[in-house]
């Protein structure tokens, strides 16, 4: 991967483009009487204009559950979230809509986020009627979108199997973009991907970033993904924040020990690199393990 994106938007001035407040995402049980299950609690985060966040964290984290809960797409139990200094947590329908010229999703596997039957001008054309757009200024948008995520003016009469999965990104991308949106949801958009189409499409959204200022909340398990696109980083853990700052900081010199193993799990390239890491993760499993049994032995 090229040099990751580290300078920081100049927010000092500016209110959050997104803010999380304790949030607290239950889901009922199916079980007679049982409690629900809390998948997140008490989460804080804030996404400022022309910012990423990247949210890490392994599978069954919650950090997929958080950017559903942006989108309304999961239930807010409690807290808050503010978008553009409104609360949206509970929106209806009618506000959704409203509210997706400005909030847009990319999700983590293109293909079966593109409808198969359609042709790839109709894919990115849809939304744009859907927001009153006349056929005419439509079809000149699409355009400006291909040409924006690097696809030929060709694709328009294309379907969605006639793509690389890479090509396919780039469409659910340029969806995405259609009505120039204020914040991007990315879950997991590269991770069904090779490493070298990875970093040309992480490049891509760097450009698309600088170009028109869009902010994103960028979800991933891998930490040298969000340390490649983000400005800051939250780490998740078991449906809690357990750590969050700087990129270059969280990503290469974290304090909790969560942070530290997701670190030392990363691969590397150089074998020697690796063997050292593969022995330092193996170290600090065994000094938390240590101090666990200690503690247990005081109590």
């Amino acid at each position: 991967m090229s040099t990751s994106f580290s300078q920081q938007p100049d927010s000092s001035q500016k209110s959050p483009l997104l803010s999380v407040q304790n949030l607290v995402v239950e889901y009922p049980s199916k079980r007679f009487r049982a409690k629900p299950f809390r998948a997140l609690t008490d989460i804080n985060i804030t996404i400022g204009q022309g910012e990423t966040l990247g949210l890490v964290g392994e599978s069954g984290s919650g950090k997929t559950t958080l950017g559903r809960a942006v989108l309304g797409l999961a239930p807010v139990t409690a807290g808050k979230v503010i978008f553009e200094g409104n609360d949206i947590s509970n929106a209806s329908r009618k506000e959704r809509r409203t509210l997706s010229r400005d909030l847009q999703v990319v999700f983590q596997d293109p293909y079966t986020s593109l409808n198969p039957a359609l042709e790839i001008g109709d894919i990115l054309a849809e939304p744009l009627g859907v927001q009153g757009m006349e056929p005419a200024a439509a079809k000149k948008r699409v355009k400006e979108l291909l040409d924006q995520v690097g696809l030929p003016t060709d694709a328009i009469h294309r379907l969605p199997r006639e793509f690389s999965g890479g090509q396919r990104q780039r469409v659910a991308i340029a969806r995405a973009l259609a009505l120039s949106p204020k914040l991007i949801v990315c879950d997991e958009p590269v991770s069904a991907l090779d490493l070298s189409t990875q970093a040309r499409v992480l490049d891509l959204f760097l450009q698309i970033q600088k170009d028109t200022g869009v902010s994103y909340l960028f979800v991933s398990h891998d930490l040298d993904v969000v340390r490649h696109i983000s400005h800051r980083v939250a780490v998740m853990y078991h449906g809690e924040i357990v750590e969050q700052g700087p990129a270059e900081v969280v990503t290469r010199d974290p304090e909790h020990p969560y942070t530290q193993r997701l670190l030392l799990a990363s691969p590397v390239p150089d074998p020697d690199r690796q063997e050292q890491r593969r022995a330092d993760r193996h170290r600090l499993l065994a000094n938390q393990h240590s101090q666990i049994e200690q503690q247990g032995a005081v109590a």
